[in-house]
């Protein structure tokens, strides 16, 4: 589970940098309350968020919370999950 995790917060991070493009850290994290180093953290994948960052963090880049989600959902493995020998089908 704690490589599962790992992958998660590192694919995350590397989806909120490229959405983040050029725009500086510091002026982002500013614009949504969140401090400088929380964001850096979450962008090194080092960093487990709650949603209500996520959230805030989507909103600073101009994009859908569902769509930053579901990008990182696009790009997690088909068969990515926290529950093992899961038999999960999403409809």
């Amino acid at each position: 589970m704690k490589e599962n995790k790992r992958k998660l917060l590192k694919i995350t991070g590397n989806i909120i940098k490229k959405y983040r493009g050029i725009k500086s850290i510091s002026l982002l994290s500013n614009e949504i309350e969140l401090s400088k180093s929380i964001w850096s953290e979450v962008e090194k994948g080092n960093k487990d968020i709650q949603l209500t960052t996520l959230w805030r963090i989507a909103e600073g880049l101009n994009i859908k919370p569902s769509e930053l989600l579901k990008e990182i959902e696009n790009t997690l493995d088909n068969n990515f999950s926290f529950i093992e020998n899961s038999d999960i089908n999403y409809k």
